[in-house]
């Protein structure tokens, strides 16, 4: 296979390619579900392209067959220029187009009011304040509760939006071409393998691979308490689980946590506050684990998972959801990877 990747400028009114951008000579894409403008990328250049929507591809060619990949579409700002004495080189930082939503910000006194929807408000919101696409979602009929008042000094529209659309238990993303999407809230357990990793012959993993476990924080004991009007009820479970690395007998000691008037719980039986008690300890008793892998391009991307098969490094089926990736745009295209999986450590 033939490797290439090719630069266009894109038009923000029409969001398609107008011309080639010949001059760049290395780019460098992260990908981050914590990063709140979700992809950014390191551009290095022969001259400078001034502030302008760059599209990347990854253009392939095998037997005869050109393939073409979109991996996202940036806003190059911020240029840096050295000059060693023969050459000239510009290095930009370039931004999705999220990047726009966090430079606008909502007038003051500006709400979302109480029963509006929350899903045709946000993409109401965002296709007023980008120049990009939006994808917007249809049939969630989640409405907000109360009225939602932007905060003057500190809101932009990204961060109200966020906050809302967090209400109807959904977050921003983005697509190979730069669109800015909604996706909904999901476990690693409810989401489907896009790809398998596999040590043999024909993998495309790279053999370095590292793994860390956090069993930091994990409580072996929850406490809840609900009071209501002269009296209250209590309730302490714990974890006695001989197969649990986290159970008081094998840590040596209790970890709690506290729990004082849940509002699910008013004025609850004793059934209802032992199985909130011992609900709650059990999904509070999982371990998380992060995965730092490398790998050939075969498109994965935030968000998503992917299972590893890494027999000799001991990794057996895991079911990992990616959180982060660096792609490195040169032949080969190194993609360094880091995916999370919890694995239930009680009940």
């Amino acid at each position: 296979m033939q490797q290439t990747f090719e630069f266009f400028k894109v038009d923000p009114a029409t969001w398609k390619n107008t011309s080639q951008i010949n001059t760049i000579i290395s780019c460098s894409i992260n990908n981050d579900l914590n990063n709140d403008l979700i992809s950014t990328a390191s551009i290095e250049c022969e001259e400078e392209l001034g502030e302008c929507y760059v599209r990347v591809y990854l253009k392939c060619v095998q037997d005869g067959v050109t393939y073409s990949f979109p991996f996202g579409t940036y806003l190059a700002q911020s240029p840096e220029t050295t000059f060693d004495g023969r050459y000239q080189k510009i290095s930009v930082d370039a931004y999705s187009p999220l990047i726009e939503l966090k430079d606008s910000k909502p007038p003051f006194g500006y709400a979302a009011l109480s029963g509006d929807n929350i899903m045709d408000l946000a993409g109401q919101l965002v296709s007023e304040h980008v120049r990009c696409p939006v994808v917007k979602v249809t049939g969630c009929e989640t409405t907000l509760n109360s009225n939602f008042v932007s905060d003057f000094e500190n809101d932009t529209y990204y961060s109200f939006v966020h906050d809302i659309i967090a209400n109807a238990n959904y977050h921003f993303s983005l697509d190979e071409l730069g669109r800015i999407l909604f996706a909904p809230d999901q476990k690693v357990s409810a989401l489907r393998p896009v790809w398998t990793f596999n040590d043999g012959n024909s993998s495309i993993l790279y053999p370095d691979i590292s793994r860390s476990r956090d069993l930091y924080g994990i409580p072996n004991v929850v406490e809840v308490l609900c009071s209501y009007g002269s009296g209250y009820k209590f309730y302490r479970a714990e974890n006695h689980e001989s197969n649990s690395p986290v159970s008081i007998e094998n840590r040596g000691r209790e970890i709690i946590h506290r729990v004082n008037n849940p509002p699910t719980l008013v004025s609850p039986s004793d059934a209802e506050i032992k199985h909130y008690a011992e609900k709650l300890l059990e999904s509070l008793t999982k371990e998380e684990s992060t995965i730092t892998y490398k790998h050939g391009y075969c498109g994965t991307s935030i968000g998503r998972a992917v299972r590893l098969n890494y027999e000799r490094a001991g990794i057996k089926n895991v079911i990992a959801m990616v959180v982060s990736q660096t792609i490195e745009c040169k032949p080969g295209c190194m993609v360094t990877e880091k995916a999370v999986y919890t694995t239930k450590m009680w009940g």
